[in-house]
């Protein structure tokens, strides 16, 4: 008897997630570099073509399925998330991934966006915040800053910014990360992280628009500054950062606020620095609302702490009210009564 052994299963590359769509974007664009961590990264996760699927909105960041070999739908603008919803309920085995802008997902699709998460079905969302309008030409956004002026701000925004990732916390998320778009081991490590996570998944990708608002980041993403101004959280490691790693975040512990310390300084040890707790959502607010360059601005796995999934209960739900199969018992079953004479 003959064994037919079966060829080994092809190892997939980035290089396989690439469509044959011309990729339009300006010219040095962060979301290129986002586009090329995230084909990156389901190659090493082993993702299937056939079972993965990209949902986007409307904004430069929506082009996204276009632009990646597997399964995608192009959606209105602000209800990416009830379509990416309802395909996961229907299909519950496939990957869906979500991708958002600030505009798009904060703005018109604020109130969809909060839903999905405070839902928690099984999908990734990826949330590009440029902290401006790209595709409608530079207007400000639900997170662009005070002051910010734009076409149709020319005086400055006075609106105050919303934070995504506070938000994301706010409406109840399991998984909230951040990561800049030109990191890419980081970027890379953070989607892996979101796609092992069972639940919703809200990752905010810092992403520089080199036409309308460039540079918006610079004040933590420039190299020459970063190691004092960036804060990698890990999970059970001291909150430290700084080229020679020798600050770090200590708890004021009468008014439960963070403040920076200089290890050696002050009788200041190692023991005096906090530890991320990545399930403790206190902790994650509050490093959440850090911003440079009175703090770090804190990067990582914010918060993770899983729980049941809307797909996995809706499902559980149908199959324990499944009744009886004959028509006729089941119009006479619960609340009926006869009419006499």
């Amino acid at each position: 008897m003959t064994t037919i052994t079966p060829p080994p299963a092809k190892k997939v590359s980035a290089a396989d997630f690439e469509s044959d769509q011309e990729v339009r974007w300006c010219p040095g664009c962060g979301d290129y570099a986002i586009l090329k961590a995230v084909q990156r990264t389901l190659a090493e996760i082993g993702a299937k073509k056939e079972s993965t699927v990209f949902v986007s909105g409307i904004g430069c960041s929506s082009r996204f399925p276009y632009y990646v070999s597997t399964y995608g739908f192009h959606t209105i603008h602000g209800r990416a998330p009830a379509v990416a919803s309802g395909l996961k309920l229907a299909r519950p085995e496939l990957d869906v991934w979500m991708v958002t802008g600030d505009g798009d997902g904060l703005s018109i699709g604020g109130n969809h966006l909060l839903h999905v998460l405070r839902r928690n079905v099984d999908l990734q969302i990826l949330l590009f915040n440029n902290e401006i309008y790209g595709l409608t030409k530079g207007q400000y956004s639900p997170t662009s800053r005070v002051g910010t002026r734009s076409p149709s701000t020319p005086l400055g925004s006075v609106d105050a910014p919303v934070n995504p990732s506070l938000f994301a916390l706010g409406a109840g998320a399991r998984f909230v990360a951040r990561s800049v778009d030109t990191q890419q081991p980081h970027l890379v490590g953070v989607l892996k992280r979101a796609h092992e996570h069972k639940g919703t998944s809200f990752v905010e990708i810092f992403q520089n628009c080199v036409v309308y608002n460039d540079g918006v980041f610079d004040e933590f993403t420039e190299k020459s500054v970063a190691p004092d101004r960036q804060l990698i959280a890990e999970h059970g490691k001291p909150l430290v950062f700084g080229k020679d790693k020798n600050k770090g975040l200590r708890l004021r512990t009468q008014t439960l606020e963070l403040e920076v310390v200089t290890i050696g300084e002050n009788g200041v040890t190692a023991a005096d620095i906090l530890v991320h707790d990545e399930k403790n959502r206190t902790l994650a607010s509050l490093l959440g609302s850090l911003h440079p360059p009175t703090f770090p601005q804190v990067l990582g796995v914010l918060y993770c702490d899983p729980a049941p999934t809307f797909e996995d209960a809706i499902h559980a739900q149908m199959r324990a009210a499944t009744g009886p199969k004959d028509l006729n018992a089941l119009m006479r079953t619960g609340q009926t009564w006869t009419v006499a004479g």
